[in-house]
């Protein structure tokens, strides 16, 4: 058994949906189990519509949602009809509720958002069936079990896993299951969502509970690149790269790959597969467990934005203990993630990209240390199990940013990962010439020499 996971953009219309269906026909001796996100920018849609609703904007919330309901009845089977205007029925009454709580509580934010992978799902179903493809929806909440924290939250996976192997494995070995991805439940039956991106992770999880051999994560590009081609185009495809360096890369700004997406495959050494559904010729990108020896020190580049600096400087804390700790539980008082530390005895700096409640981590910092901020700086994140054993990589690339001024650096403890920090005016020309000197040549064992 395989998963297939398709993302908007390949569920997009119609034709993408048939080209989806023809994707999925010719892996059918492989007994796919598919799993679908939203159709195009639907989630973001209903959150709009749901932001309207909450500011009491009722007239234009349902106009919204008249529209998105004719855009799905437009890009559906006509069997689907009847569906998608109950879906939508649903909706209106989740609109009128939250025009009456003038508030937009986590659970309703769940609740909104599910229905995009709720209609896809049944959509792509019901399309592959007009197709005369034997295909059967399971509705994910009844099979990824989570927490209670909604917006985020996490799978309870010996449950989760029990309720796939009970429920899909046996399914998949005579139909070609389809199901939502991002969506899942409370053990009561509560809608909850993995987070945005997470149709990635519900395939790994999905993969992990039926044993799958590969997990296929089908996009709109030809899989991993060796620089985000938002910044710098010209990269080159990544054949092969390993589940620490893929995280590295998925967390650090690589958006073809959600970054919780190969725990589960790490856990259960299920290799995972990057995929184009618009060139399905192409042999992406293969993640696998075992390191991947190159001769490039350096696999890809990934970039991080909006990111903010915040240094903290107390002399007081000179030879005391107890410093580390009680900046960073102010940081997780206000639920702030960090993306990289830098420290001395006196001094720590380090970079977050939610600054929602940076005011108050900073009115609480300024009662221990010295607090300055630094806005719109970029991180440049170098992935490569080789940095560690190559010698002279650091010369070459800070010789290769030339007069960038860099304002932080750090190495992962992992050895995969050497990040710098510059500001967001300086990331198009640092990423080029970096790119253009650790990629002069290439392992081809690794990468395709064809430029993208």
């Amino acid at each position: 058994m395989i998963v297939m996971k398709f993302g908007g953009s390949s569920v997009e219309s119609a034709a993408a949906i048939t080209r989806v269906a023809g994707i999925v026909q010719e892996r059918l001796q492989q007994r796919p189990v598919v799993v679908v996100s939203a159709m195009g920018k639907t989630t973001n849609r209903l959150l709009e519509i749901a932001a309207n609703a909450v500011a009491s904007d009722r007239t234009e919330a349902l106009r919204l949602l008249a529209d998105l309901e004719k855009f799905h009845i437009a890009e559906s089977p006509k069997t689907a009809a009847s569906l998608i205007a109950s879906h939508f029925h649903e909706l209106i009454a989740v609109v009128e509720e939250l025009a009456e709580l003038k508030e937009f509580p986590a659970q309703y934010v769940d609740l909104i958002s599910s229905y995009g992978e709720r209609l896809s799902s049944q959509i792509v179903a019901l399309t592959f069936r007009q197709l005369e493809m034997d295909a059967v929806h399971v509705d994910a909440r009844d099979v990824i079990i989570t927490d209670r924290r909604h917006a985020q939250a996490a799978p309870l996976y010996p449950r989760t896993y029990a309720r796939l192997a009970a429920q899909v494995k046996p399914l998949a070995a005579q139909q070609i299951v389809v199901m939502g991805g991002f969506i899942g439940a409370t053990q009561d039956g509560f809608t909850t969502t993995l987070g945005r991106g997470g149709s990635d992770f519900t395939a790994a999880i999905v993969g992990a509970g039926i044993g799958a051999e590969e997990i296929q994560i089908w996009t709109d590009v030809d899989g991993m690149l060796t620089c985000d081609p938002r910044i710098v185009p010209g990269g080159h495809r990544v054949k092969v790269i390993s589940f620490g360096e893929a995280a590295e890369l998925a967390y650090f700004g690589a958006k073809v790959l959600h970054p919780a997406t190969v725990v589960p495959a790490m856990e259960k050494n299920i290799p995972v597969l990057i995929l184009n559904s618009r060139n399905p010729s192409s042999e992406g990108t293969r993640i696998v467990a075992d390191r991947v020896a190159c001769t490039n020190p350096v696999k890809s580049i990934a970039c991080k934005q909006d990111i903010t600096l915040v240094n903290i400087v107390s002399l007081r804390m000179l030879m005391a203990h107890g410093f580390l700790r009680r900046i960073f539980e102010i940081f997780d008082r206000y639920r702030t993630p960090v993306d990289v530390v830098t420290t001395s005895e006196v001094s720590v700096s380090l970079t977050i990209d939610n600054t929602a409640h940076l005011d108050e981590i900073c009115q609480e910092l300024g009662q221990i240390a010295q607090v300055a901020v630094e806005r719109d700086q970029a991180l440049i994140c170098l992935v490569g199990d080789s940095i560690r054993d190559t010698h002279g990589v650091a010369l070459k690339i800070f010789q290769s940013l030339g007069d960038v001024n860099v304002r932080m650096i750090s190495q992962s403890a992992s050895s995969l990962n050497l990040s710098l920090l510059v500001a967001s005016a300086d990331l198009k020309s640092a990423v080029t010439s970096l790119h253009s000197n650790l990629f002069a040549t290439l392992d081809t064992s690794v990468f395709d020499e064809n430029v993208q």
